[in-house]
């Protein structure tokens, strides 16, 4: 309860940082806020295109929700791990809860995300109408899961956001997790396609369910089209525990980390 208090008290900082990293994000662009929606629908096209080429049949619905979904969490951490060390001169001059930073990061690629979501759900309508079907009831429990990923990328930000002040080797090791990450993670193949892959090998699948982003990402799925189950076990609940435990270990480390900041920056 004591950081919803200090966001309260310095909401005004932090509206102003939400905004001035939302106007800086595309500044100069001709298109602005459109490339919000271009990017990951440019990456959903080529995945598309490949995996026709190697005869994989994947509902192209389940390929837009996973692209989407990870673009909201690569911008979480990209923009969190720098912005520390972006706004040093700030962070060096100005007194103010330093947690605030990658809040206001995080936020900002929430709304670029909720952006996103408004076209992606108008494609899915599309794709979903095309086969005589319609988007799933469940659907709107979607802003529950959408907080429950933001928890999950802001604890990812607050780790890195403080690691990078310390070790600037953060930025390479995390664009090589992120690389790894994405090819683990149900993305741009459904779950179904591991199970069949997987066989007899349960504890491949088990093991796969382990990470936070392939429950979080086959959730988006299940909430959103109908037939798809959320394949529930103790593999995917401990999935489900990652991020509040992430998130607790995150603030921690963060607050300790940032008394130091200004000497290291």
């Amino acid at each position: 309860m004591r950081i919803l208090s200090v966001l309260y008290k310095y909401r005004e900082l932090l509206i102003n940082l939400v905004v001035r990293d939302l106007r800086s994000r595309y500044r100069g662009s001709v298109l602005g806020l459109l490339w919000t929606v271009l990017t990951p629908l440019f990456m959903a096209m080529i995945y598309i295109f490949f995996l026709r080429l190697l005869r994989v049949r994947i509902p192209h619905e389940e390929l837009l929700i996973g692209v989407f979904a990870w673009q909201f969490t690569v911008q979480s951490i990209q923009s969190g791990m720098a912005c520390i060390t972006a706004n040093s001169n700030l962070v060096k001059k100005i007194y103010f809860p330093r947690m605030i930073i990658p809040i206001s990061t995080t936020i900002s690629a929430l709304i670029n995300y909720l952006l996103m979501l408004v076209v992606q759900l108008i494609l899915v309508v599309f794709l979903l109408h095309r086969t005589g079907s319609m988007l799933s009831p469940w659907t709107v429990w979607l802003p529950l899961l959408i907080g429950y990923h933001f928890i999950f990328n802001l604890s990812v930000a607050l780790l890195t956001a403080a690691s990078n002040v310390y070790f600037r080797d953060t930025q390479h090791f995390v664009g090589l997790l992120l690389s790894a990450w994405f090819f683990v993670s149900p993305i741009m193949y459904p779950l179904s396609l591991l199970e069949t892959l997987a066989g007899d090998r349960v504890w491949l699948k088990e093991l796969f369910m382990l990470n936070p982003l392939s429950v979080i990402i086959t959730a988006y799925r299940s909430l959103q089209i109908p037939g798809v189950e959320f394949p529930w076990s103790t593999a995917a609940i401990i999935g489900w525990c990652w991020p509040i435990g992430l998130f607790i270990i995150a603030f921690i480390a963060y607050q300790r980390a940032q008394k130091y900041f200004a000497d290291w920056l």
